[in-house]
């Protein structure tokens, strides 16, 4: 089995944007910026806030971080994202998910100017990436993405099944996985809590992609030999973190897969530092806007 390893390839990632920004130098007048707004006390959204911060300074990238307590209104969060829209300073906002309770979290991300919308949740990015327009990808799909072209593994005319459908993951991923390209032109089925025979579906599986937030749910049974596996989930547990997938009953039956941790969650910074990079250079003139045919 080939063990896709998302811990080095993100690594890889953050060293190539770092020599991108000290190669641009002199020709930039400031550093990249990300402001990244945190509302409430999340333990794992604090903990995922930090790792963006220390990844943001060894790339280079100016990052800020915005407290807000628990109970700030929608009127004061709004204000504040117009505030940093209308801040030539700053390329990308990331407003932290998930928001407490009160908070309208597809409201507040429409509020977020699109060209600094570097979590790529904004309705105009995701229409583009619907219609295959220019514009940022969300993160973790995205990570998925160079993951397979970084592995040379190509889902051209195969049949790739997405297990979960969320705006964050299941849904952008499967619009990437359709586009045109040499590393996706997929025939994808999304499949979800509704589908009939799921294991039935998930044996038809060149590729098969998980990403439901239930832990070891994807057992051998259900994915077919030599199957290509991308795990998602990460799911704390008592025996500590895992994936949708269970690993230890796949990883003699497949061709490649990814472990969690260290898959494609360390892909997800990466792929948020790239798109701050995109979205400054754009800002600068530097550079052309994120492009999704790229696949």
């Amino acid at each position: 089995m080939l063990l896709i390893d998302g811990k080095a390839t993100a690594q890889a990632i953050r060293t190539e944007l770092k020599e991108e920004i000290r190669a641009i130098g002199a020709a930039a007048s400031r550093p990249p910026q990300l402001t990244v707004i945190l509302v409430g006390d999340d333990p794992a959204s604090a903990v995922y806030v930090r790792n963006k911060e220390r990844a943001c300074a060894e790339v280079g990238i100016d990052s800020k971080t915005v407290r807000l307590s628990a109970d700030t209104d929608a009127v004061t969060l709004d204000r504040l994202i117009a505030d940093l829209n209308a801040d030539a300073g700053v390329d990308g906002i990331l407003l932290q998910l998930p928001l407490p309770r009160g908070l309208d979290s597809q409201a507040c991300l429409a509020c977020i100017a699109p060209d600094k919308d570097v979590d790529g949740f904004h309705p105009t990015n995701m229409g583009n990436l619907a219609l295959g327009h220019a514009g940022f990808q969300p993160c973790t799909p995205a990570g998925v993405m160079e993951l397979l072209r970084r592995y040379d593994l190509s889902p051209s005319g195969k049949h790739a099944v997405v297990v979960g459908r969320s705006n964050i993951v299941g849904r952008p991923l499967s619009l990437m996985l359709g586009q045109s390209g040499p590393f996706a032109n997929a025939t994808v089925t999304v499949c979800h809590s509704r589908t009939r025979d799921l294991p039935a579906v998930t044996r038809q599986a060149d590729f098969l992609f998980a990403a439901i937030g239930r832990p070891r749910f994807i057992t051998a049974d259900m994915v077919r030999e030599g199957a290509v596996v991308i795990d998602v989930g990460i799911n704390r547990t008592e025996t500590g973190l895992c994936g949708d997938c269970d690993f230890d009953g796949l990883k003699d039956k497949v061709a490649a897969m990814t472990p969690v941790p260290g898959g494609v969650g360390p892909m997800t910074i990466a792929m948020l530092l790239r798109n701050a990079v995109t979205a400054w250079k754009a800002h600068l003139g530097l550079g052309a806007r994120a492009d999704h045919a790229r696949f």
